[in-house]
């Protein structure tokens, strides 16, 4: 399985989202100490109920938490964009 499939696996059991993008940037960090182990740097898009309610720092460790067995052996960076459908809808900044 490639990376944003268990990306995207982990995230899709845990969050049931509504809207999920996953984007590599490991090319923008080529040269990267940290990308020197082979790990990527990954962008994540998710709109789930589950965040309803939760602080931004929650949330965002809640994916983290998802994906916890991918980081360090495949992850090296993720930016996480997580958002509830109330605030992710057309008119919410």
């Amino acid at each position: 399985m490639d990376r944003i499939a268990a990306i995207r696996d982990c995230l899709t059991q845990r969050f049931a989202p509504q809207q999920l993008d996953i984007g590599d940037d490991s090319a923008l960090h080529a040269g990267h100490a940290g990308a020197a182990s082979g790990a990527g740097h990954y962008r994540v898009h998710i709109v789930s109920q589950a965040f309803r309610g939760m602080a931004p720092l929650a949330r965002h460790r809640a994916v983290y938490d998802a994906v916890s067995e991918l980081m360090g052996r495949e992850i090296h960076a993720l930016s996480i964009q997580a958002r509830s459908p109330e605030e992710a809808s057309p008119g919410k900044a």
